[in-house]
């Protein structure tokens, strides 16, 4: 929570401008001080992957305008001022794996198959253009939980012509992105966005809320480009951390743009507490990737499908089995505890686990 502080504090209303100037609403500039979120036109709701707009909308989307609503909404919410005991941690691991690559995103060019970029997909084994809530629900998976059939995603990497996938287990965290981790609660099914953008430029990218260390490799951090080279020893490979908003609406799963109907939490005026803005009341978890290529050496041919290395974004759909993800976030987020994917603390073992010896509910 400190880092993250930090961050917003300084950067919180150059962020807010800079996303403005997207087309990406829902980012507010203090807590005291918020918008309704934009509505984007056609071809800006789609800028992050082409300029071209996309000619579908999702087959979840009954009215065929660009949103999908929750069912049921969640509304009457105040965002959380509250100051619970201090925990550092309050968080739990989600680790998956690589399952394919395609030029497919369900989110942004949903029934298109071949539209988009290359993406890399982990999670959900199913995942294509044509995704929806119930193919996920009823997909197979490559986390470790057999109750996260959610699917993640983000652009393919290539050294020159050659692609390069993170290998085995990543690590995606779910975590409080608010000071009051107790007033957290799990994501709604069906709910998707998109982190950053491919069309943003090197500076918005490292001026982005989401931004944490950049670009690593050996000693190189916080690197907005790819560094042209890194040692090669066995254990070195090309990572990046990166945050999701965690502040929601309420009301809708999706928008037109993809990301307005989410928002990145704000400091509270004459605090140091991160707190939801007024227009995205609901506290959700931060889910933030830290992933791993391998990949190192000579790495002025490196690139991903989107572009250069500022282009870097990913997207989430949410397809958790509901009582497993509310008994990790209640145990470990709201908890106040440092888990695995097992939601175990080892700091705490008198907590216990959230889940059993096979990642599922005892």
């Amino acid at each position: 929570m400190a880092r993250r502080s930090r961050t917003l504090s300084g950067a919180l209303i150059a962020c807010a401008l800079i996303l403005s100037s997207l087309g990406i609403g829902g980012i507010a500039v203090s807590a005291d001080n918020t918008s309704e979120p934009p509505t984007p036109d056609a071809a800006a709701s789609h800028s992050g992957h082409t300029m071209a707009a996309s000619t579908r909308m999702s087959a979840e989307d009954a009215d065929g305008d660009g949103s999908i609503p929750a069912n049921p909404p969640v509304t009457g919410v105040k965002p959380s001022v509250k100051e619970p005991p201090h925990r550092y941690f309050h968080e739990f691991q989600a680790h998956c794996s690589v399952t394919h690559t395609a030029p497919d995103d369900p989110i942004v060019y949903p029934g298109q198959p071949g539209k988009s970029h290359d993406h890399t997909f982990m999670g959900n084994t199913t995942t294509n253009a044509n995704s929806t809530t119930e193919s996920l629900d009823a997909g197979a998976t490559k986390c470790l939980a057999p109750g996260d059939r959610s699917a993640y995603w983000m652009p393919t990497l290539f050294n020159g012509d050659k692609e390069v996938r993170p290998v085995g287990d990543q690590t995606i965290y779910y975590k409080a992105g608010v000071t009051d981790y107790t007033s957290v609660r799990p994501f709604p099914k069906g709910l998707r966005f998109v982190v950053g953008s491919p069309m943003q430029t090197a500076q918005e990218f490292r001026d982005h809320p989401g931004f944490v260390e950049g670009w690593e490799c050996g000693n190189s951090y916080f690197n907005v480009e790819f560094p042209q080279s890194c040692p090669t020893t066995a254990d070195t490979q090309l990572n990046i951390r990166f945050q999701a908003p965690s502040c929601w609406d309420g009301t809708h799963l999706d928008s037109q743009n993809h990301q307005s109907h989410m928002a990145y939490p704000v400091v509270k005026d004459g605090t140091n507490d991160n707190v939801c803005p007024s227009s995205h009341p609901v506290a959700l978890p931060m889910i933030e990737f830290k992933m791993a290529f391998p990949v190192n050496g000579d790495l002025s041919k490196v690139r991903l499908a989107s572009g250069a290395g500022h282009s870097f974004h990913y997207d989430f759909f949410n397809a958790w089995d509901d009582a497993t993800l509310k008994a990790l976030v209640d145990h470990c987020v709201v908890g106040g505890l440092q888990c695995d994917p097992r939601g175990y603390d080892q700091t705490h073992p008198e907590a216990g686990a959230a889940l059993d010896e096979n990642y599922e509910l005892p």
